[in-house]
């Protein structure tokens, strides 16, 4: 079997793409809403406990976000007429009802993002993944109402047979490959990869690079600018990863709301979903040789 995902394909050498309404970039947020279990490592801000079991510290911190800090990104997001797209972990809609609840009233985007954040997509047998996937897509599907169309695997990890898996599922586009500017056909029929960001994503800046406020608006202005001027013969896609136990921190949600107008509020930019990315460039953009 030969493993290759995608193929090379140089950005300079591609099929113009064309926005609507003549946008140039097209935006989205990708809004992290995940669980992590109380008895299993995870992200972790204090290494010194984050090996123990249980681990208040660490724990406490991550718990923030669907306690206080998804509310918070909530208010910002409606202030600026913003629809999130929610890497959801599958366990959320059991342990945390209310967010759901308040994302069917905004029109939320739901991408499927595992199970929880603590498990890894790794080392699966075919079949046992396809059991796997096809429990956390059908538990999101009960709990929004809507089927996911797309798939980030928790830590953007996958096997090589998770493509083929979920698009057997019916799904139709990763986010888990992040290496491009613009969507495009994976070698497996009918899937699409469409960009996610590694680098301008909150856990990066804030916790990796331990970045202040004023830099990680500097960063995303940064971003928009060069996209944008890229932009003018091809259009392209820019996403901003958010974590509410990270972003909207009291002492950091001011930056991210600053960062988050200035996209908002810039011309030329479509303020969509990965849903509406994937559907329009599956409209005016057919699959190639796989």
């Amino acid at each position: 079997m030969d493993h290759e995902p995608y193929d090379y394909s140089p950005i300079v050498d591609r099929e113009p793409i064309r926005w609507p309404s003549g946008a140039r970039v097209a935006f989205y947020v990708g809004l992290n809403v995940e669980h992590y279990p109380v008895d299993r490592p995870g992200l972790s801000i204090a290494p010194h406990t984050a090996g123990l079991s249980p681990d208040p510290l660490n724990h406490g911190w991550r718990d923030y976000g669907p306690r206080v800090g998804v509310w918070r990104m909530m208010d910002c997001l409606d202030h600026l007429g913003l629809r999130a797209s929610v890497m959801l972990n599958s366990d959320v809609c059991a342990r945390y009802p209310r967010i759901i609840e308040a994302g069917r009233a905004r029109d939320w985007t739901w991408v499927a993002h595992g199970k929880d954040n603590s498990r890894y997509q790794a080392d699966m047998e075919p079949d046992v993944e396809l059991a796997y996937v096809r429990e956390i897509v059908d538990t999101i599907e009960r709990a929004t109402g809507r089927r996911p169309r797309g798939w980030l695997g928790p830590a953007l990890t996958e096997t090589f047979h998770t493509p083929y898996v979920l698009a057997e599922l019916g799904l139709d586009y990763v986010l888990d490959w992040a290496n491009d500017d613009q969507p495009y056909w994976l070698n497996v029929p009918g899937m699409m990869s469409v960009p996610y960001p590694i680098e301008v994503n909150d856990i990066t800046l804030f916790v990796g690079k331990n970045l202040s406020g004023p830099e990680f608006v500097r960063i995303v202005r940064d971003q928009l600018d060069q996209l944008y001027a890229e932009s003018a013969d091809s259009g392209r896609v820019m996403s901003l990863a958010l974590h509410p136990f990270v972003a909207n921190q009291p002492f950091r949600h001011r930056y991210v709301a600053q960062a988050l107008e200035y996209v908002a509020r810039h011309p030329g930019v479509w303020l969509t979903t990965t849903d509406e990315i994937a559907a329009h460039y599956a409209r005016h953009h057919a699959p190639g040789p796989t």
